[in-house]
């Protein structure tokens, strides 16, 4: 299989997505797309992950379960989808019509030294999202198709899945609170309202 070298800038195209945003749930993966997601601007509405490699989709999932008259999109990398794949199989025999999940694949470890993953070697997560059930699914290579794909994580019907290519170029990091608690509570205080406090 012939190697296709990325050249979308993952800070970029986190922002791009998130522009016109909305009232979207956002749930980011763990180290550069949360930093990525935090540099597009932070709202009550983001939840990041921050260590918790392998749980994003299912975070995401739930969620979207619990408020089905919301947008929800995960924004994760492709170590973290990796090593969370079953997460792919749920989410296609659960089909949430307002789920989309983004993975911002660099092909890279980025969190323990930028070892290649296995998508650097071939492994279409994709074509894995596709068997799995997901009504679209695709990889988008250039600005050209991720300018397509952007109007669908927000509008289409779900479940979504796109894997965008981007460079392994480092992104300065942009932090978002760290505390576990503040931002879970900030998030459901965002969520729910006065409900949040029954």
């Amino acid at each position: 299989m012939k190697h296709k070298k990325p050249t979308l800038e993952r800070r970029s195209v986190v922002a791009g997505i998130l522009k016109d945003r909305g009232g979207a749930l956002v749930v980011a993966g763990l180290g550069a797309t949360c930093w990525d997601t935090m540099a597009a601007g932070d709202s009550p509405l983001n939840f990041y992950t921050w260590g918790g490699m392998g749980g994003t989709a299912m975070i995401g999932l739930g969620l979207a379960l619990a408020q089905p008259k919301r947008r929800v999109l995960v924004i994760t990398g492709d170590g973290d989808m990796l090593m969370g794949l079953g997460s792919l199989a749920t989410i296609g025999v659960q089909q949430p019509r307002n789920l989309a999940l983004i993975v911002i694949d660099n092909e890279r470890y980025g969190e323990t030294g930028m070892q290649d993953t296995h998508t650097r070697f071939g492994v279409d997560l994709a074509g894995m999202a596709k068997s799995a059930g997901f009504r679209m699914s695709g990889t988008a290579y250039t600005a050209a198709q991720l300018k397509t794909w952007i109007p669908r994580f927000h509008r289409q019907a779900g479940p979504v899945f796109c894997a965008i290519k981007v460079t392994a170029h480092a992104a300065p990091m942009v932090l978002p609170l760290r505390e576990g608690p503040a931002l879970k509570n900030r998030f459901r205080e965002a969520v729910l309202g006065a409900k949040a406090h029954e």
